[in-house]
């Protein structure tokens, strides 16, 4: 039976996970997660999507993004999985499966969420007891938002911008929010989460 085709508005936020086969490690090493950051500047240019937020973890990601009427998403998700699927058998001589079926979506629909989905992926180091602070995390867009760290994939999340026209009282702004102490977790998201798109 083929598969329905996966339902993507024209103009909205969406929230992209992809995890490893049987939850196994995608990324062996930071060597890895640099190449998929770089098959990530390359693809999102091709087929027109904007990365708000995003955080590379061992073993699944997080992509928060932008679409709008001439974003290819599924064109985008199918090359970036299979670019580095290619990388990681050359790499590591794997035979199998690398990713846990198709990529998972979720639409942002608010202002509020769209932060709050930024948030969870920027802390999930934190939860996962890889680093103490986010800002000790190399992988993620923590550090273009809370300490003006230039990233080549990262467009500016529009309700950060409307925080300040101060940068520096933004920053401190967005600081406060990602480590306030009411961390957000996987099941508070859900609570707050639109209906899922169709797969």
């Amino acid at each position: 039976m083929p598969r329905r085709k996966r339902l993507v508005p024209p103009e909205a936020a969406m929230h992209i996970m992809c995890r490893g086969n049987n939850k196994q490690n995608i990324f062996n090493n930071d060597d890895d997660k640099t190449r998929y950051y770089w098959f990530l500047r390359k693809l999102k240019e091709e087929n027109k999507i904007s990365i708000f937020h995003y955080c590379l973890m061992n073993n699944h990601l997080h992509l928060v993004v932008w679409l709008n009427s001439e974003s290819r998403l599924s064109r985008f998700m199918k090359q970036l999985n299979l670019c580095y699927f290619n990388y990681f058998k050359r790499t590591y001589d794997y035979c199998g499966h690398l990713w846990q079926g198709r990529f998972k979506s979720n639409l942002i629909d608010t202002d509020s969420y769209l932060l709050q989905c930024g948030k969870y992926a920027e802390l999930n180091p934190v939860r996962a007891g890889m680093v103490s602070s986010p800002g000790d995390y190399r992988f993620s867009s923590y550090n273009h938002y809370a300490k003006g760290a230039r990233d080549l994939i990262v467009t500016n999340n529009p309700v950060y911008m409307s925080f300040s026209d101060i940068d520096e009282k933004r920053r401190q702004q967005y600081i406060e929010f990602v480590v306030d102490s009411s961390i957000i977790t996987k099941e508070s998201l859900k609570r707050g989460r639109p209906k899922k798109q169709e797969k």
